[in-house]
This record gives structure tokens, C-alpha cells and sequence, in this order.
């Protein structure tokens, strides 16, 4: 079923840290009028990299994530700078975090991350053909880049320090990828 989106009448802001909170006066279709608050970032949204040391294996990264306060297993991943394509960023982040710059970068899709208050957008990346190249990035301290073999994701997936999302649905989203366009 196709419906119209709702009617904003009214658009209030403040500010809530990084974030712009938007409260919205909305109309939907049957005429209930309703108020949806939406949080909206002040950057350009964000990457994660999927990157590929060869055809079975995916580097990872062990990071100190401050919302659990503890070290996590996950994607290399960050903002994308002002003027940056999400391409450029995913390079850039790749050679901050892992150490390594890719010669060949596909955007698989874009992800959200709670689309019913939130309008951040990932851009995942599918990053191939790596050599090493490092430059230095904003970490406090230098990231364990761990191989993992794609045919067990089922293995990571269970991990307790393997949590975040995104990481979790881009490394199904890229096997699924590779398993279509083998030998592309």
C-alpha cells in the first residue's frame, strides 16, 4: 500500500549536542494530527568500510567504544569529513584505523540507524585490492586490526564483544554482494 506522506505544518528546533533536535507538527492522511521529534546530525553523514585482504577475509578492528566502556570488535568506520565524497572518506578511514588504502571502492547501499527518530545516513563501502598505507587519525590510541574469514560470520555474529549493527547487517549486506557478482 501506497500512502502520501503526512503534512508538516510546523518545524521547531534546538540544539541537543551534536545533534539538531527537530520537533515536527505533522497531518497524516485520516487527519490525525500528531508531534514526532527527529534528531538530525550536524555532519555528512558517516562510513563504513568493509574492506577485503583478499576474497575470504575481512580485516576488522578492536576498538574501546565508550557507550559500553569496553574494546569491540567492528568495521573500520567515522564521519565523512566536509567536501569528502563517501568514497574518499571510506580510503581515508581505511588507512587511519586498519593501516591499509584500497584500490578499488564500491558504495554497496546506504544504512540508517533508528529511521524513526533519527536521519543520520552510513554509507556502506566495499573497499578491494588493499596495500598498506597509514596516516594518522584521531584514535587515542592505535587500533588491533583482526582478519576474519567470511565464511564465519556465524561465529562473529555470536561474539559478545562483536554488538554494533551496523558492522553486524554491512557484513551480511557485502557477502551477499559478493555472492551475486562473483568473479566481477
Amino acid at each position: 500500500m501506497t500512502r502520501r506522506l503526512p503534512i508538516i505544518h510546523s518545524i521547531t528546533e534546538h540544539d541537543a549536542g551534536p545533534y539538531r533536535m527537530e520537533r515536527l507538527d505533522l497531518e497524516f492522511g485520516n487527519g490525525e494530527r500528531r508531534r514526532f521529534e527527529r534528531l538530525h546530525g550536524r555532519g555528512h553523514g558517516a562510513v563504513a568500510v568493509v574492506p577485503l585482504i583478499d576474497d575470504d577475509t575481512v580485516l576488522l578492528v578492536r576498538e574501546y567504544a565508550a557507550g559500553v566502556h569496553r574494546y569491540e570488535l567492528g568495521l573500520v568506520k567515522g564521519r565523512i569529513d566536509a567536501g569528502e565524497t563517501p568514497l574518499q572518506a571510506a580510503d581515508r578511514e581505511l588507512k587511519e584505523e586498519a593501516g591499509y588504502g584500497a584500490r578499488r571502492l564500491d558504495v554497496l547501499r546506504t544504512l540508517t540507524l533508528a529511521p524513526t527518530y533519527m536521519s543520520h545516513l552510513t554509507w556502506l563501502v566495499l573497499a578491494r585490492d588493499l596495500y598498506p598505507e597509514r596516516l594518522p587519525g584521531d584514535e587515542p590510541e592505535e587500533l588491533e586490526v583482526v582478519p576474519w574469514k567470511l565464511d564465519a560470520l556465524h561465529e562473529l555474529i555470536l561474539r559478545e564483544d562483536f554488538s554494533e549493527g551496523r558492522s553486524i547487517a554491512a557484513l551480511f549486506v557485502a557477502r551477499e554482494y559478493l555472492q551475486r557478482h562473483a568473479g566481477r
